[in-house]
């Protein structure tokens, strides 16, 4: 071969490797940039330093015992020559291919057993600084009487080394095997196998160490019993305690024996003793480990389950419900024996609560809110917004629906890399509206709005938001063009130009990395592969690159020990805009704990809308303990992440404390402008009501047979998944009105009401207390799903739905139902919302009728004044203040109102009639005839209902487009005549 060809090879593979390391160094590089850029090197160290060491470790060890068995195996071979194995033997003429390269081979065949050995090791990190870290919890399991540190922190990491020790020995088995093969340290010829002393030595003492790794293997998975799945329950069950942890104690004395007698093959020649050890390995494995707790299993447990498995059920719904900290001191339960009478004194007793009342629905408005607060086309609201807590103006805290304006995409026409990147960086500004209010038109009533932001909700704050869950990958600020302060990134729209006009803006703030210097510009050029890092003269002295933007994606870089929720939410503290994401320490080892799927318990229908474009780090996806021991933050305009300790008493928080220093702050640091706006957090609530739908059960007997379970109803606006918890403003019986988190229970198989829990969303986590109305079994208060159909199925409330989807031009929308304690019973409150159908740029939710249900009452009004006015015979008594809630729209015509009550008239007739026995088949005739002369009068009535009444101008602080539907037009395809055919009596 040329000697010039010969180079070239080399010359490019040592190319391709340092190409292959400037990439490598480019995005760890970046990646400590980013940390120190937010203060957080010690994590970045941290984790960087743990993971290198295992890596080390891992691939040292495994290497040290594998290519040292290699490097024995090939050293005791016994001398021979090419011929030993006689002509055409298939070992010979493997040994005389590879022998040549044998060095080549073992150093490529180590160097991948140790990449791939350190890898697997290091990516045990979070296993092994637990365990180096724990810290005892004061808690003790109820099978061995050890602390349940030991199971949390300690046994996840002895099982992780024996697999490591199981695989390093079983690959050292095989490839001594084949190194001794290919030497001739033993052959497979008739008859049997031949071996020479050094062989069957090495591999006696090689097996040997395989059946020793076994016995510590069996006495700990003694341990590991706590966490069986064979029972009933999770959690060692009768037959773990009484047959297989006696085997397991057995087996581990068997295995010791059987290594012994593999060891004592060094000494002694022939192949009895490591057979027979085998054998009896085996056939106590099978006998021992298998069919005895099978027997025990068929023959005493299943004919007695409930009675055997009663004392392990105790162990488990305990254990479960303080992992879930769903236990005796963190829930109140109450039975409660609701009324289904409404009276006008149950009205009056809790007038002073109906003002507070939320009638905005968050997971409807976003589109409203971009209609009429988007002010240019490349802002955008989340798709789900938040619900807060903001002071009105007499002082008090009210349920208020926030969102930020976020920065979307650049017009299509214009999307390049200048636009996408150094223009388009940032959004502006937080819109909020209060809950209870809403302005004529069915428009929310913002109390924070406009661009420059205007509104009495928290003062002069900094609006720019360039840390947001929409913001671009990366954005490059704080580089002005030359000349008098102009900057090139778009601040907000100019009106003193005419509304055509924009102002821009220069980075001011410390957020992101300086990417200034020619070096830092090749590293991020390399790291996103874009050379206009280089070639731009925008990116100058003065730049910085803003990346990982989106709250979740900040807090879980910085804290990736923690599970994130889904929702962070804005606020506005202290003059900034802050970001405020809940942080879960969780576990799967918590001895007896349910374990379960933290995807599966927080799943409901506003997960959807949530995990769109958003990562959700977890450490697992499988659970039995969880705490939300965390608050954390995100400054919108500088990115500055901070961490605060909120139940500093969970002893996960501390080990990782101790694994990572100061990281995460004391709780006693939070300022009391960012306490007002902490809440309980909707994962965690959403956990402990699923695990509630069973563990609400304590007596073992009662669990076994599972017939008082719950579940968490169906969502009854969009009959898709679960129903969502609500934060709202309410009271529970016997107590103050407060910020609570709600959800509702219904039986297993049923849909009436089973049970009401809320929890103070804004208490202290050392106060939070779960409270239960439990209500009598056989109770007639009707589930959210019934209440949805009633509501659907009241012929007034039908026949203005239909009045409302008038010639097929609108969508009706139903609105969050809200279940809330009122006067002794159950109140269901649920705003309806109209849309026009046609996709055009005015189309968003107008809220336009309130539905309420007390008993079997319905309400149906324009307000819920009027609502509850239907409902309880009179209208709300003043309690000193007016409930600012919908204002009145224009009273349908006296002709409407007639017709509709002609159609109920009729309607409940003929239902009477065929209710009678026997059923009066004449009667019911003529109220059918009755009932179409009803309809035919709506129809002429909507018909001619004029159409200013349907359509008011939107107030001017809702700062609507004037062509935007408020309400529906009045006229209206008929409703589905209400009757039966006889044959259903």
């Amino acid at each position: 071969m040329p000697r010039r060809p010969r180079l070239l090879l080399p010359v490019a593979i040592a190319l391709v490797a340092i190409v292959a390391l400037f990439f490598l160094f480019a995005g760890i590089y970046t990646d400590y940039l980013w940390f120190d850029s937010v203060d957080y090197t010690q994590v970045f160290s941290g984790v960087m330093l743990t993971q290198i060491l295992l890596f080390a470790v891992g691939a040292l060890l495994m290497v040290a015992v594998v290519g040292g068995n290699m490097l024995l195996a090939f050293r005791v071979r016994p001398m021979f020559g090419p011929a030993t194995f006689g002509s055409g033997s298939g070992a010979d003429r493997y040994r005389m291919a590879l022998d040549p390269h044998r060095k080549l081979i073992f150093i490529i065949g180590m160097a991948v057993l140790a990449l791939f050995a350190g890898s697997s090791v290091s990516g045990q990190w979070k296993t092994w600084l637990q365990f180096v870290n724990g810290v005892p919890t004061g808690k003790r399991d109820a099978l061995f009487d050890m602390d349940i540190s030991f199971f949390m922190f300690d046994y996840p990491f002895i099982r992780m080394l024996l697999n490591f020790l199981f695989t390093a020995v079983i690959i050292s088995i095989i490839l001594a095997a084949v190194t001794h093969y290919l030497y001739g340290g033993f052959r497979l010829q008739s008859p049997g196998v031949h071996a020479s002393r050094a062989a069957r030595s090495h591999l006696s003492v090689l097996l040997g160490l395989f059946v020793l790794l076994k016995a510590v293997a069996y006495w700990i998975d003694r341990y590991g019993l706590v966490f069986s799945t064979q029972g009933k329950v999770f959690g060692a069950s009768y037959t773990d305690v009484n047959a297989v942890m006696p085997a397991k104690t057995i087996l581990a004395i068997i295995a010791l024996i059987c290594a012994l007698l593999f060891f004592a093959g060094v000494v002694r020649p022939g192949g009895m003793l490591p057979g027979v050890s085998f054998g009896l390995l085996v056939l106590s494995a099978v006998l021992i480990g298998s069919v005895y707790p099978a027997l025990v299993e068929q023959f005493q447990v299943k004919p007695n389950q409930q009675a055997k498995e009663r004392e392990f059920i105790s162990r488990n719904i305990e254990a479960t419900r303080d992992a879930y900290k769903v236990g005796d001191q963190d829930v109140k339960i109450t039975q409660y024996t609701p009324t289904t009478t409404a009276s006008k004194e149950v009205l009056n007793q809790e007038a002073n609560s109906i003002p507070g009342l939320r009638l905005l629905d968050p997971t409807i408005l976003s589109p409203t809110f971009q209609q009429l607060q988007q002010i240019k086309g490349y802002y955008q609201f989340a798709e789900q917004l938040d619900i807060d807590r903001y002071k009105a103006a007499d002082g008090k805290l009210r349920d208020t629906v926030v969102s930020v304006r976020d920065i979307g995409l650049p017009p299509e026409a214009e999307r390049n890399w200048i636009n996408s990147h150094l223009v388009y960086t940032h959004g502006f500004g937080f819109v909020a509206a209060p809950g209870n209010q809403v302005g004529t038109g069915g428009l929310p009533v913002f109390s924070e709005k406009n661009i420059p932001p205007t509104g009495d909700l928290a003062g002069e704050f900094e609006p720019r938001v360039y840390f947001g869950e929409n913001s671009p990958d990366y954005s490059i600020v704080g580089g002005p063009k030359p000349g008098p302060g102009q900057g090139i990134e778009l601040d907000y729209p100019d009106d003193q130009a005419g509304g055509s006009g924009q102002k821009n803006n220069t980075y001011s703030g410390t957020g992101g990395v300086p990417v200034g210097g020619f070096f830092t510009k090749l590293l991020y050029a390399a790291k996103y592969g874009e050379t206009n890092f280089l070639l731009s003269s925008d990116v100058n002295e003065n730049s910085r690159i803003l990346y990982e933007r989106k709250p979740l994606e900040r807090v879980s870089k910085v804290a990736p020990f923690l599970t994130l929720d889904k929702d962070p939410y804005p606020a506005i503290v202290k003059g900034r805009i802050v970001w405020i994401v809940d942080g879960y320490t969780t576990s799967d080892h918590y001895p007896y704990s349910q374990r379960r799927s933290l995807g599966d318990l927080t799943t409901d229908v506003q997960t959807q809308r949530l995990v769109a474009n958003q990562p959700q780090p977890a450490p697992t996806d499988v659970i039995n303990y969880m705490r939300n021991s965390v608050k954390a933050t995100v400054d919108a305009y500088d990115g500055t992440v901070t961490l605060y300790a909120w139940d500093d008493a969970d002893p996960v928080l501390k080990t990782w404390q101790n694994a990572f220093g100061t990281v995460v702050k004391p709780k006693s640091e939070i300022a009391p402008e960012l306490r007002d706006h902490l809440r309980y957090p909707a994962d965690m609530f959403k956990a402990q009501r699923e695990i509630l739908t069973q563990y609400h059960v304590t007596n073992p007997d009662a669990f076994f047979g599972g017939q008082d379970f719950w579940k968490v109803p169906q969502d009854p606006a969009t009959q898709k998944l679960k129903q969502p918890p609500y934060y709202v403003t309410m009271k529970m019986p016997g107590g103050t009105e407060r910020f609570s988190l709600t959800t509702t229970f219904v039986p297993f198989n049923r849909q009436n009401m089973a049970a009401f829990m809320a929890v103070d969303a804004g208490a202290d986590p050392a106060q939070a207390k779960l409270e239960i109305l439990q209500l009598p079994s056989a109770t007639t208060v009707q589930g959210p799903p019934q209440a949805q159909n009633t509501f659907l199925s009241n012929p007034k409330v039908s026949a203005e739905l239909n009045v409302l989807r008038t010639g097929n031009a609108l969508d009706v929308i139903y609105g969050n139902l809200l279940t809330l304690p009122f006067g002794g019973g159950l109140l269901y409150i649920e705003p309806v919302y109209v849309q026009p159908k046609a996709e055009t740029s005015g189309r968003y939710p107008t809220l336009n009728k309130v539905m309420v249900l007390f008993g079997d009452k319905v309400g149906f009004g324009d307000t819920l004044e009027q609502a509850l006015q239907q409902v309880f015979g009179v209208a709300p008594a003043k309690t000193g203040e007016t409930p600012p809630q919908t204002e009145a729209k224009p009273a349908a015509s006296t002709a409407l109102t007639a017709a509709i009550s002609a159609v109920e008239q009729a309607y409940k007739e003929g239902q009477d009639a065929l209710k009678a026995s026997p059923p009066d088949w004449v009667k019911y005739g003529e109220a059918q005839k009755r009932l179409e002369d009803a309809m035919a009068k709506l129809r002429a009535a909507g018909a001619e209902e004029p159409k200013a009444a349907a359509t008011p101008a939107p107030t001017a602080t809702a700062t609507a487009s004037p062509s935007a539907p408020a309400t529906a037009p009045p006229t209206a395809p008929p409703p589905a005549t209400p009757s039966a055919s006889p044959s259903s009596g």
